[in-house]
């Protein structure tokens, strides 16, 4: 259930609603947006009923919340929710560019790439320090090593960082380096690592399970949310489906379904969702046609030579192709929304 104050409703108000809901034994999430404030009620609601909550000074209207994720619905936040990253903006109108190796594996490799796609106009760095892979054999990841390499690129690039924890254990350690946790596909359904970067102080990259309905990715987010951590962009990279030709199925429509069902920010990654270097390029098209927020991409500068998803990796002058490539496709977007808002 959520409260929906009025837009002069004063403090004195809100903590009235708040003291009713907390005196009913039930927890409270604010969401103050530019003309509501929204009060969140988490529990057992039946114990309140809507017109309790009505009569109250201040309140405009109670209504109860029919999706089974609360906090991340659009129902308790209309306004879209903009991840800020230490002055990048993921969720505003710009898409943004999260780039970089699969895995970090040298200082020389990772330096190189990350100037290019600095220079192209990537605003994130992305690079694994620690790897899940299918198999025990395959390169794992530098570790703290890594991220420590990671830090320096930042310090070199100004780029910020987004890299995978594995683990709620190591939530606190790799907050030390990461401006954005990611939790990866095969761990979307870690309970305790969502509860971990949900009470951490860095927003999270959520990427949906590569078996996963867009429910579930949702209740994902509800975990990192119900935690204090509103600060959630959420990565559709792709889903296993009986397809042989690519790694994965890109869900394009999962995008706009998501931005109707979700306050959050979607992004896209086309590298794990096909797994081919030749069709990176027109699904990240797609992707940002489709409404994405930004794009999560591999690049290498030799990707013959990557210890890790070489073969979906682009170049160095492919990130530069993908960048002007959807710069056309987003500026077009932007000019086809100012005519529609000018004519409305």
């Amino acid at each position: 259930m959520i409260v929906i104050m009025s837009p002069g409703a004063e403090e004195e108000d809100v903590q009235q609603v708040i003291a009713k809901v907390e005196e009913a034994g039930l927890e409270v999430h604010l969401s103050r947006g530019v003309e509501h404030t929204l009060v969140g009620l988490v529990g057992d609601t039946r114990q309140l009923t809507v017109e309790e909550l009505e009569v109250l000074p201040g309140v405009q209207r109670a209504m109860r919340i029919m999706q089974p994720f609360k906090l991340v619905s659009r129902e308790f936040r209309v306004e879209r929710t903009v991840v800020d990253v230490g002055g990048v903006k993921v969720g505003a109108k710009e898409p943004v560019f999260m780039a970089g190796p699969c895995a970090v594996e040298d200082r020389e490799s990772l330096f190189e790439t990350a100037e290019a796609v600095a220079d192209c106009g990537a605003q994130i760095l992305r690079g694994g320090a620690f790897k899940p892979r299918t198999s025990p054999y395959s390169f794992q990841g530098l570790g703290q090593e890594g991220l420590r390499l990671l830090a320096q690129a930042r310090e070199r690039t100004g780029l910020k960082i987004v890299t995978e924890v594995m683990s709620a254990g190591d939530v606190e350690m790799v907050s030390q380096v990461a401006d954005i946790l990611q939790v990866g596909a095969r761990n979307m359904q870690n309970y305790s690592l969502l509860r971990a970067v949900g009470s951490a102080d860095r927003p999270v990259l959520l990427k949906r399970g590569m078996m996963s309905s867009v429910q579930e990715w949702l209740m994902a987010a509800e975990y990192i949310v119900s935690e204090g951590n509103t600060q959630v962009i959420l990565c559709e990279r792709g889903i296993r489906t009986f397809e042989k030709y690519t790694r994965n199925t890109l869900d394009l429509s999962s995008i706009p379904l998501v931005k109707k069902l979700s306050h959050l920010p979607v992004v896209a990654d086309p590298s794990h969702s096909t797994g081919r270097r030749d069709l990176v390029v027109p699904m990240a098209e797609a992707a940002i046609a489709a409404g994405a927020d930004g794009l999560l991409v591999e690049v290498h500068p030799r990707p013959e030579q990557a210890l890790c998803d070489g073969a979906q990796s682009l170049t160095l002058e492919g990130f530069a192709r993908l960048v002007d490539r959807v710069g056309a496709i987003s500026s077009a977007k932007m000019t086809v929304v100012a005519a529609d808002d000018g004519g409305s």
